[in-house]
């Protein structure tokens, strides 16, 4: 088993996953920089946070055209694993690999904190270790959050059983209140059609040690282990 973390000029939690993925989690992993192009050796990749290209233009939309993304779209194709943390969620948008697309958070700033999380699709890969309506307190660090689709994408999205995690309080109410970003539904993770693309705006890799003051993100990257190991 081996793990990828692809590294874009501007990648800012690329170590962070690397740290969690190959320390924490005990996988061996390696940096995919930008340029690479060959990506058959790797179990899972991990388009990780930061801000690629210092997010000009929107972000995620000049790293979709990195050299690395069209190697990306084929492993996907193929089957492969691939997980996008915040800028990774937005710049799998801007390449068509998830639908939808990224708009300002609604306040207009940056939000840095903490938030929870209601898990609403526990048969994929990456959430095969979770129940059904669990909640996970995750942080949050993003400026371009709020979710948007367009009616059919989103009705579509919700019929497949896509929306993987929605924003809530600690008890599990969904509700506007608790929606830190504007985003539709309350998303904040969704899942391609095939059930091997995910793309979520939390970052687990921030929630995987006792010492950060979470550690529920470790059950995305249980799941990941779990789903190669039983798929072995």
């Amino acid at each position: 088993m081996k793990f990828g973390v692809v590294v874009f000029p501007g990648s800012n939690c690329d170590y962070d996953t690397y740290h969690v993925l190959n320390n924490v989690m005990g996988v061996p992993t390696s940096f995919i920089w930008h340029k690479d192009t060959v990506l058959s050796d790797y179990d899972l990749i991990v388009l990780p946070g930061g801000f690629s290209y210092g997010d000009y233009l929107r972000s995620g939309a000049i790293a979709r055209f990195s050299p690395v993304m069209n190697a990306v779209k084929e492993y996907s194709e193929k089957g492969g694993l691939v997980l996008g943390i915040c800028n990774g969620f937005q710049v799998l948008l801007e390449s068509g690999l998830l639908k939808g697309a990224m708009l300002r958070n609604r306040n207009l700033h940056f939000i840095c904190k903490h938030v929870y999380i209601k898990v609403r699709n526990i048969n994929t890969p990456f959430t095969n270790a979770l129940k059904e309506g669990q909640v996970l307190r995750i942080p949050i660090a993003h400026a371009d959050g709020n979710y948007f689709a367009s009616e059919e994408d989103l009705k579509n999205i919700g019929a497949n059983n896509q929306i993987v995690f929605q924003y809530s309080d600690n008890n599990g109410k969904i509700n506007d209140s608790v929606n830190p970003n504007g985003s539709l539904l309350n998303i904040a993770a969704i899942i391609n059609e095939n059930g091997n693309v995910l793309g979520m705006m939390p970052h687990p890799e921030r929630a995987s040690e006792k010492i950060l003051g979470s550690t529920d993100g470790k059950y995305i990257f249980k799941s990941i282990i779990n789903y190669l190991k039983n798929r072995r």
